[in-house]
Protein backbone atom coordinates (compact mmCIF):
# COMPACT_ATOMS: atom_id res chain seq x y z
CA UNK A 1 0.00 0.00 0.00
CA UNK A 2 1.45 3.89 -0.91
CA UNK A 3 0.26 6.62 1.23
CA UNK A 4 1.34 9.97 -0.63
CA UNK A 5 0.18 13.23 0.94
CA UNK A 6 -0.22 15.87 -1.88
CA UNK A 7 -2.28 18.90 -2.22
CA UNK A 8 -5.94 18.62 -2.86
CA UNK A 9 -6.90 20.49 -5.72
CA UNK A 10 -10.75 21.77 -5.77
CA UNK A 11 -12.94 20.31 -8.93
CA UNK A 12 -13.59 22.90 -11.15
CA UNK A 13 -17.12 24.80 -10.22
CA UNK A 14 -18.41 24.01 -13.54
CA UNK A 15 -18.29 20.47 -12.81
CA UNK A 16 -20.24 20.75 -9.47
CA UNK A 17 -23.04 22.42 -11.18
CA UNK A 18 -23.37 20.03 -13.66
CA UNK A 19 -24.22 17.67 -11.33
CA UNK A 20 -25.82 19.81 -8.89
CA UNK A 21 -27.87 17.32 -6.48
CA UNK A 22 -29.97 15.36 -6.86
CA UNK A 23 -31.86 16.49 -9.62
CA UNK A 24 -28.62 16.38 -11.64
CA UNK A 25 -29.98 13.62 -14.35
CA UNK A 26 -33.20 15.07 -14.86
CA UNK A 27 -31.78 18.18 -16.86
CA UNK A 28 -32.91 19.45 -20.21
CA UNK A 29 -29.85 16.97 -21.59
CA UNK A 30 -31.54 14.09 -20.34
CA UNK A 31 -33.57 12.03 -22.79
CA UNK A 32 -36.31 9.70 -20.69
CA UNK A 33 -36.54 6.36 -21.84
CA UNK A 34 -40.31 5.28 -22.50
CA UNK A 35 -42.44 5.11 -18.80
CA UNK A 36 -43.61 1.71 -19.42
CA UNK A 37 -39.45 0.16 -19.21
CA UNK A 38 -39.93 0.41 -15.25
CA UNK A 39 -43.53 -0.57 -14.26
CA UNK A 40 -44.26 0.13 -10.61
CA UNK A 41 -46.43 -3.34 -9.96
CA UNK A 42 -43.53 -4.96 -11.09
CA UNK A 43 -40.57 -3.38 -8.97
CA UNK A 44 -40.18 -4.58 -5.06
CA UNK A 45 -40.70 -2.10 -2.41
CA UNK A 46 -37.22 -1.76 -1.87
CA UNK A 47 -36.57 0.03 -5.56
CA UNK A 48 -38.80 1.95 -5.55
CA UNK A 49 -37.44 3.43 -2.27
CA UNK A 50 -33.50 3.91 -1.96
CA UNK A 51 -32.09 4.41 1.27
CA UNK A 52 -32.95 8.17 2.86
CA UNK A 53 -29.75 7.95 4.92
CA UNK A 54 -27.95 11.68 4.51
CA UNK A 55 -24.28 10.96 3.75
CA UNK A 56 -21.72 12.62 5.95
CA UNK A 57 -18.18 12.67 3.95
CA UNK A 58 -15.85 11.42 5.61
CA UNK A 59 -12.88 13.14 6.33
CA UNK A 60 -10.22 10.53 7.35
CA UNK A 61 -10.03 9.04 3.97
CA UNK A 62 -6.67 7.25 5.02
CA UNK A 63 -8.70 5.39 7.50
CA UNK A 64 -10.84 4.59 4.71
CA UNK A 65 -7.93 3.10 2.51
CA UNK A 66 -6.59 0.98 5.80
CA UNK A 67 -9.91 -0.58 6.24
CA UNK A 68 -10.39 -1.40 2.16
CA UNK A 69 -7.12 -2.84 2.61
CA UNK A 70 -8.27 -5.17 5.37
CA UNK A 71 -11.21 -6.34 3.18
CA UNK A 72 -8.77 -7.24 0.53
CA UNK A 73 -7.07 -9.55 2.80
CA UNK A 74 -10.17 -11.60 3.53
CA UNK A 75 -10.58 -11.82 -0.24
CA UNK A 76 -7.03 -12.85 -1.01
CA UNK A 77 -7.16 -15.50 1.89
CA UNK A 78 -10.46 -16.85 0.81
CA UNK A 79 -9.30 -17.57 -2.61
CA UNK A 80 -12.27 -16.42 -4.11
CA UNK A 81 -10.81 -14.26 -6.92
CA UNK A 82 -7.53 -15.15 -8.53
CA UNK A 83 -6.02 -12.18 -8.98
CA UNK A 84 -7.34 -8.56 -8.27
CA UNK A 85 -5.83 -4.74 -8.71
CA UNK A 86 -7.48 -1.90 -6.98
CA UNK A 87 -6.19 1.57 -6.66
CA UNK A 88 -8.13 4.57 -3.96
CA UNK A 89 -7.32 7.96 -5.01
CA UNK A 90 -8.42 11.17 -3.57
CA UNK A 91 -7.63 14.30 -5.50
CA UNK A 92 -3.89 13.87 -6.90
CA UNK A 93 -3.56 11.26 -4.10
CA UNK A 94 -3.14 7.67 -4.33
CA UNK A 95 -4.48 6.24 -0.87
CA UNK A 96 -3.90 2.81 -2.12
CA UNK A 97 -2.41 0.53 -4.92
CA UNK A 98 -2.59 -2.98 -4.62
CA UNK A 99 -2.53 -6.41 -5.99
CA UNK A 100 -3.62 -9.74 -4.62
CA UNK A 101 -4.04 -12.93 -5.95
CA UNK A 102 -2.18 -14.20 -9.17
CA UNK A 103 -1.06 -13.25 -12.45
CA UNK A 104 -0.93 -16.94 -13.81
CA UNK A 105 -1.79 -19.41 -10.82
CA UNK A 106 0.23 -22.10 -13.14
CA UNK A 107 3.25 -19.83 -12.32
CA UNK A 108 2.84 -18.56 -8.85
CA UNK A 109 3.20 -15.24 -11.03
CA UNK A 110 1.49 -12.31 -8.29
CA UNK A 111 -0.32 -9.44 -9.32
CA UNK A 112 1.16 -6.46 -8.82
CA UNK A 113 0.48 -2.42 -9.55
CA UNK A 114 2.56 -3.26 -13.43
CA UNK A 115 0.48 -6.14 -14.09
CA UNK A 116 -1.83 -5.49 -17.33
CA UNK A 117 -5.45 -6.68 -17.55
CA UNK A 118 -8.24 -6.14 -20.53
CA UNK A 119 -10.25 -3.20 -19.22
CA UNK A 120 -13.53 -4.45 -21.56
CA UNK A 121 -16.02 -1.72 -21.90
CA UNK A 122 -13.80 0.72 -19.34
CA UNK A 123 -11.99 1.57 -22.76
CA UNK A 124 -15.47 3.44 -24.11
CA UNK A 125 -14.52 6.59 -21.81
CA UNK A 126 -10.87 6.81 -23.79
CA UNK A 127 -12.92 6.77 -27.06
CA UNK A 128 -15.19 9.60 -25.63
CA UNK A 129 -11.97 11.61 -24.47
CA UNK A 130 -10.29 11.70 -27.79
CA UNK A 131 -13.72 12.43 -29.42
CA UNK A 132 -14.14 15.68 -27.14
CA UNK A 133 -10.24 16.72 -28.24
CA UNK A 134 -11.03 16.14 -31.93
CA UNK A 135 -14.08 18.64 -31.33
CA UNK A 136 -12.35 20.64 -29.45
CA UNK A 137 -10.16 21.29 -32.37
CA UNK A 138 -13.00 21.70 -34.79
CA UNK A 139 -11.89 18.46 -36.74
CA UNK A 140 -15.91 17.08 -36.21
CA UNK A 141 -18.59 18.24 -33.92
CA UNK A 142 -20.75 16.24 -31.38
CA UNK A 143 -23.81 16.94 -34.75
CA UNK A 144 -21.42 15.05 -36.85
CA UNK A 145 -23.60 12.96 -38.79
CA UNK A 146 -21.88 8.97 -39.33
CA UNK A 147 -23.40 9.02 -42.69
CA UNK A 148 -22.01 12.07 -43.40
CA UNK A 149 -18.13 10.73 -42.68
CA UNK A 150 -19.33 7.36 -43.64
CA UNK A 151 -21.05 7.14 -47.00
CA UNK A 152 -22.24 3.37 -46.95
CA UNK A 153 -23.06 2.89 -43.48
CA UNK A 154 -26.82 2.21 -43.26
CA UNK A 155 -30.00 1.35 -40.22
CA UNK A 156 -32.88 -0.07 -41.49
CA UNK A 157 -34.62 3.19 -41.07
CA UNK A 158 -32.95 5.57 -44.07
CA UNK A 159 -33.91 8.97 -41.95
CA UNK A 160 -32.41 7.34 -39.07
CA UNK A 161 -29.16 6.30 -40.76
CA UNK A 162 -29.01 10.30 -42.00
CA UNK A 163 -30.17 11.83 -38.64
CA UNK A 164 -27.38 9.27 -36.17
CA UNK A 165 -24.69 11.51 -34.92
CA UNK A 166 -21.32 10.79 -33.32
CA UNK A 167 -22.84 12.17 -29.94
CA UNK A 168 -25.74 9.33 -30.69
CA UNK A 169 -23.34 6.73 -31.23
CA UNK A 170 -21.21 7.50 -27.94
CA UNK A 171 -24.40 7.76 -25.20
CA UNK A 172 -25.94 4.52 -26.56
CA UNK A 173 -29.09 6.51 -28.58
CA UNK A 174 -28.77 4.61 -31.39
CA UNK A 175 -32.14 3.48 -31.47
CA UNK A 176 -31.23 -0.17 -31.72
CA UNK A 177 -32.01 -3.24 -29.03
CA UNK A 178 -29.34 -3.70 -26.42
CA UNK A 179 -26.63 -5.38 -27.52
CA UNK A 180 -26.69 -5.60 -31.14
CA UNK A 181 -25.01 -8.37 -32.89
CA UNK A 182 -22.97 -8.78 -29.80
CA UNK A 183 -23.11 -12.78 -29.75
CA UNK A 184 -22.12 -12.81 -33.59
CA UNK A 185 -19.19 -10.71 -32.71
CA UNK A 186 -18.29 -13.48 -29.74
CA UNK A 187 -18.48 -16.12 -32.69
CA UNK A 188 -15.53 -14.37 -34.22
CA UNK A 189 -18.06 -12.36 -36.79
CA UNK A 190 -15.70 -9.81 -38.86
CA UNK A 191 -17.01 -6.37 -37.74
CA UNK A 192 -16.97 -4.83 -41.12
CA UNK A 193 -19.72 -7.52 -41.54
CA UNK A 194 -21.80 -6.99 -38.24
CA UNK A 195 -21.49 -3.06 -39.18
CA UNK A 196 -22.91 -3.98 -42.76
CA UNK A 197 -26.08 -6.18 -41.57
CA UNK A 198 -26.95 -3.42 -38.98
CA UNK A 199 -29.15 -2.24 -41.94
CA UNK A 200 -31.16 -5.66 -41.27
CA UNK A 201 -32.07 -5.01 -37.65
CA UNK A 202 -35.58 -3.29 -36.59
CA UNK A 203 -34.79 -0.24 -34.52
CA UNK A 204 -36.21 -0.26 -30.79
CA UNK A 205 -37.06 3.60 -31.19
CA UNK A 206 -35.70 6.36 -33.39
CA UNK A 207 -32.67 8.07 -33.13
CA UNK A 208 -31.91 9.76 -30.18
CA UNK A 209 -35.59 8.79 -28.03
CA UNK A 210 -33.83 5.76 -26.25
CA UNK A 211 -31.15 3.89 -24.54
CA UNK A 212 -29.39 0.97 -25.97
CA UNK A 213 -26.14 -0.71 -24.84
CA UNK A 214 -24.00 -1.45 -28.02
CA UNK A 215 -20.74 -2.43 -28.91
CA UNK A 216 -21.04 -2.67 -32.78
CA UNK A 217 -22.29 1.03 -33.58
CA UNK A 218 -19.51 2.20 -30.12
CA UNK A 219 -17.06 1.36 -32.47
CA UNK A 220 -18.16 3.21 -35.43
CA UNK A 221 -16.28 6.20 -34.22
CA UNK A 222 -13.15 4.47 -34.99
CA UNK A 223 -13.59 4.48 -37.85
CA UNK A 224 -14.89 7.92 -37.78
CA UNK A 225 -11.49 9.41 -36.19
CA UNK A 226 -9.63 7.41 -39.42
CA UNK A 227 -11.83 9.69 -41.72
CA UNK A 228 -11.59 12.85 -40.03
CA UNK A 229 -7.76 13.17 -38.89
CA UNK A 230 -5.86 10.32 -40.73
CA UNK A 231 -4.74 8.47 -38.41
CA UNK A 232 -5.40 5.42 -36.57
CA UNK A 233 -7.81 5.28 -33.65
CA UNK A 234 -5.31 3.43 -31.55
CA UNK A 235 -2.38 5.61 -32.02
CA UNK A 236 -4.54 8.94 -31.67
CA UNK A 237 -5.52 7.30 -28.10
CA UNK A 238 -1.67 6.34 -27.35
CA UNK A 239 -0.27 9.88 -28.11
CA UNK A 240 -3.39 11.58 -27.03
CA UNK A 241 -3.73 10.02 -23.98
CA UNK A 242 -1.98 7.80 -22.97
CA UNK A 243 1.58 8.79 -23.21
CA UNK A 244 0.80 12.60 -21.90
CA UNK A 245 -0.58 10.78 -18.93
CA UNK A 246 2.27 8.80 -17.90
CA UNK A 247 0.16 5.31 -18.83
CA UNK A 248 3.23 3.61 -19.21
CA UNK A 249 1.87 -0.07 -20.01
CA UNK A 250 -1.42 0.94 -22.03
CA UNK A 251 -1.69 -0.82 -25.13
CA UNK A 252 -4.63 -1.87 -27.15
CA UNK A 253 -5.13 -5.13 -28.72
CA UNK A 254 -4.13 -9.01 -27.66
CA UNK A 255 -0.25 -8.79 -28.92
CA UNK A 256 0.31 -6.17 -26.95
CA UNK A 257 -1.28 -7.50 -23.84
CA UNK A 258 0.74 -10.99 -24.23
CA UNK A 259 4.15 -9.21 -24.98
CA UNK A 260 3.40 -7.12 -21.80
CA UNK A 261 5.95 -7.73 -18.84
CA UNK A 262 3.62 -8.53 -16.68
CA UNK A 263 0.19 -9.72 -17.34
CA UNK A 264 -2.66 -10.76 -16.08
CA UNK A 265 -3.83 -13.90 -17.36
CA UNK A 266 -7.55 -15.00 -17.17
CA UNK A 267 -8.76 -17.63 -15.06
CA UNK A 268 -11.33 -20.16 -14.43
CA UNK A 269 -11.76 -22.24 -11.31
CA UNK A 270 -11.29 -26.29 -12.00
CA UNK A 271 -12.24 -28.07 -8.39
CA UNK A 272 -10.41 -26.05 -5.97
CA UNK A 273 -7.78 -23.99 -8.12
CA UNK A 274 -7.69 -21.34 -10.34
CA UNK A 275 -6.82 -22.35 -13.84
CA UNK A 276 -5.20 -19.96 -17.32
CA UNK A 277 -7.59 -19.75 -19.83
CA UNK A 278 -6.96 -19.00 -23.59
CA UNK A 279 -7.71 -15.76 -24.00
CA UNK A 280 -10.80 -14.86 -26.43
CA UNK A 281 -9.96 -12.24 -29.17
CA UNK A 282 -13.67 -11.44 -30.28
CA UNK A 283 -13.75 -8.11 -27.99
CA UNK A 284 -10.41 -6.34 -29.45
CA UNK A 285 -11.74 -6.24 -33.05
CA UNK A 286 -13.99 -2.88 -31.40
CA UNK A 287 -11.06 -1.04 -30.56
CA UNK A 288 -13.07 2.07 -29.13
CA UNK A 289 -15.17 -0.29 -27.08
CA UNK A 290 -13.51 -2.79 -25.18
CA UNK A 291 -9.68 -2.71 -26.96
CA UNK A 292 -7.67 -1.16 -24.05
CA UNK A 293 -4.92 -2.79 -21.77
CA UNK A 294 -3.61 -1.19 -19.09
CA UNK A 295 -2.48 -1.76 -15.30
CA UNK A 296 -3.67 -0.25 -11.94
CA UNK A 297 -0.74 2.08 -12.09
CA UNK A 298 -2.27 2.93 -15.38
CA UNK A 299 -6.04 2.91 -14.22
CA UNK A 300 -4.75 5.10 -11.15
CA UNK A 301 -3.44 7.57 -13.54
CA UNK A 302 -6.68 7.86 -15.44
CA UNK A 303 -8.65 8.45 -12.47
CA UNK A 304 -6.82 11.21 -11.40
CA UNK A 305 -7.33 12.82 -14.75
CA UNK A 306 -10.93 12.34 -14.86
CA UNK A 307 -11.45 13.41 -11.57
CA UNK A 308 -10.01 17.03 -12.80
CA UNK A 309 -6.53 16.03 -11.47
CA UNK A 310 -4.87 16.36 -15.02
CA UNK A 311 -6.20 19.27 -16.71
CA UNK A 312 -3.71 19.95 -19.68
CA UNK A 313 -4.65 16.62 -20.98
CA UNK A 314 -8.44 17.13 -19.82
CA UNK A 315 -9.22 20.33 -19.11
CA UNK A 316 -12.53 20.93 -16.82
CA UNK A 317 -15.11 21.74 -19.88
CA UNK A 318 -13.78 18.66 -21.50
CA UNK A 319 -15.18 17.01 -18.66
CA UNK A 320 -17.82 18.41 -17.98
CA UNK A 321 -19.33 17.72 -21.72
CA UNK A 322 -17.93 13.91 -20.75
CA UNK A 323 -19.94 13.84 -17.35
CA UNK A 324 -23.23 15.24 -18.31
CA UNK A 325 -26.23 12.39 -18.51
CA UNK A 326 -27.61 12.33 -21.88
CA UNK A 327 -30.15 9.56 -21.47
CA UNK A 328 -32.11 7.62 -18.75
CA UNK A 329 -31.02 4.23 -18.36
CA UNK A 330 -33.66 3.18 -15.61
CA UNK A 331 -33.17 -0.86 -15.64
CA UNK A 332 -29.94 -0.01 -13.79
CA UNK A 333 -31.70 0.67 -11.37
CA UNK A 334 -32.61 -2.74 -11.19
CA UNK A 335 -29.43 -4.46 -12.06
CA UNK A 336 -27.70 -5.68 -8.74
CA UNK A 337 -28.92 -5.36 -4.76
CA UNK A 338 -26.54 -2.23 -3.87
CA UNK A 339 -28.02 -0.01 -7.25
CA UNK A 340 -31.95 -1.14 -5.87
CA UNK A 341 -30.77 0.04 -2.65
CA UNK A 342 -28.48 3.05 -3.02
CA UNK A 343 -29.53 4.42 -6.91
CA UNK A 344 -31.87 7.30 -7.14
CA UNK A 345 -31.36 7.81 -10.60
CA UNK A 346 -29.08 6.13 -13.32
CA UNK A 347 -28.50 7.78 -17.13
CA UNK A 348 -25.99 7.04 -19.72
CA UNK A 349 -23.25 10.44 -20.63
CA UNK A 350 -20.49 9.65 -23.41
CA UNK A 351 -18.79 6.61 -22.67
CA UNK A 352 -19.80 7.06 -18.84
CA UNK A 353 -22.86 5.93 -16.79
CA UNK A 354 -23.79 8.88 -13.88
CA UNK A 355 -25.80 7.54 -11.18
CA UNK A 356 -27.35 9.62 -8.35
CA UNK A 357 -26.11 7.65 -5.09
CA UNK A 358 -28.11 8.49 -2.23
CA UNK A 359 -28.33 11.98 -3.54
CA UNK A 360 -24.55 12.20 -4.34
CA UNK A 361 -23.50 11.99 -8.18
CA UNK A 362 -21.26 9.41 -9.03
CA UNK A 363 -19.57 8.57 -12.61
CA UNK A 364 -19.58 4.78 -12.99
CA UNK A 365 -18.33 2.19 -15.39
CA UNK A 366 -18.10 -1.39 -15.68
CA UNK A 367 -16.54 -3.78 -17.97
CA UNK A 368 -16.45 -7.36 -18.73
CA UNK A 369 -14.93 -10.02 -20.82
CA UNK A 370 -14.12 -13.53 -21.13
CA UNK A 371 -12.10 -13.89 -18.31
CA UNK A 372 -11.84 -10.25 -16.83
CA UNK A 373 -13.98 -8.21 -15.65
CA UNK A 374 -13.60 -3.90 -14.28
CA UNK A 375 -15.40 -0.90 -12.52
CA UNK A 376 -14.28 2.62 -12.04
CA UNK A 377 -16.25 4.73 -9.89
CA UNK A 378 -15.61 8.38 -8.20
CA UNK A 379 -17.81 11.35 -7.14
CA UNK A 380 -16.78 14.26 -8.94
CA UNK A 381 -17.64 16.69 -6.37
CA UNK A 382 -15.63 15.40 -4.04
CA UNK A 383 -12.61 13.96 -6.11
CA UNK A 384 -13.01 10.66 -4.63
CA UNK A 385 -13.10 7.48 -6.66
CA UNK A 386 -11.29 3.83 -6.61
CA UNK A 387 -10.66 1.67 -10.02
CA UNK A 388 -10.86 -2.36 -9.85
CA UNK A 389 -9.28 -4.91 -12.19
CA UNK A 390 -9.65 -8.72 -11.52
CA UNK A 391 -8.99 -11.93 -14.29
CA UNK A 392 -12.25 -14.32 -13.49
CA UNK A 393 -15.66 -14.36 -13.78
CA UNK A 394 -16.37 -13.91 -10.11
CA UNK A 395 -18.51 -11.53 -8.29
CA UNK A 396 -16.99 -11.12 -4.82
CA UNK A 397 -14.88 -7.52 -6.09
CA UNK A 398 -17.79 -6.23 -7.46
CA UNK A 399 -19.45 -5.92 -3.98
CA UNK A 400 -16.54 -4.14 -3.14
CA UNK A 401 -16.65 -0.78 -4.76
CA UNK A 402 -19.98 -0.05 -3.25
CA UNK A 403 -18.98 -0.94 0.39
CA UNK A 404 -16.28 2.15 -0.35
CA UNK A 405 -18.45 4.70 -1.58
CA UNK A 406 -20.40 3.33 1.55
CA UNK A 407 -18.16 3.99 3.55
CA UNK A 408 -16.89 7.27 2.08
CA UNK A 409 -20.38 8.96 2.64
CA UNK A 410 -21.16 7.64 5.89
CA UNK A 411 -23.75 5.57 5.24
CA UNK A 412 -25.06 2.47 7.32
CA UNK A 413 -22.48 -0.30 6.19
CA UNK A 414 -24.09 -2.94 4.08
CA UNK A 415 -21.42 -6.36 3.30
CA UNK A 416 -22.57 -5.89 0.18
CA UNK A 417 -19.54 -8.45 -0.80
CA UNK A 418 -19.67 -10.78 1.77
CA UNK A 419 -16.54 -9.68 3.56
CA UNK A 420 -17.87 -11.22 7.43
CA UNK A 421 -18.49 -14.73 5.31
CA UNK A 422 -15.20 -14.87 4.08
CA UNK A 423 -13.92 -14.17 7.29
CA UNK A 424 -15.84 -16.80 9.02
CA UNK A 425 -14.75 -19.36 6.35
CA UNK A 426 -11.55 -18.75 6.89
CA UNK A 427 -11.47 -19.11 10.32
CA UNK A 428 -13.40 -22.40 10.14
CA UNK A 429 -11.39 -23.51 7.60
CA UNK A 430 -8.36 -22.49 10.00
CA UNK A 431 -9.36 -23.80 12.73
CA UNK A 432 -10.04 -27.04 10.86
CA UNK A 433 -6.40 -28.21 10.42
Amino acid sequence: MFLIRTPALLLAAVLAATFASPAFARSGHVRRAPAAVVHPTLVRPALMHPTQEIPHVATDVKAIAHEFDGWLDAVEQSGQVSGLAVAIVKDDKVLLQRGIGYADASKSAAITPDSVFRLASLSKAFATALTAMLVDEGMLSWDTRVAGVLPTFELRNVAASEKLTVRDILSQRVGLPHNTYDRLLEQDAPYQELVERLRDVPMACNVGDCYGYQNITFALIGDITYAVSGDFFYHLVEKRLFHPLGMDTATYGRAALESSTSWARPHARRGSNWVPIPIKESYYHVPPAAGVNASIKDMSQWLIAQMGGRPHVLPATLLTTLHTPLVETPSERRATPWRSARLRDASYALGWRVYDYVGEPLVFHAGAVQGYRSMIAFFPQYRFGAVMLWNCECATPSGLMPMLLDRYLGLHEVDWAGIQTLKTAHMVAGGSR
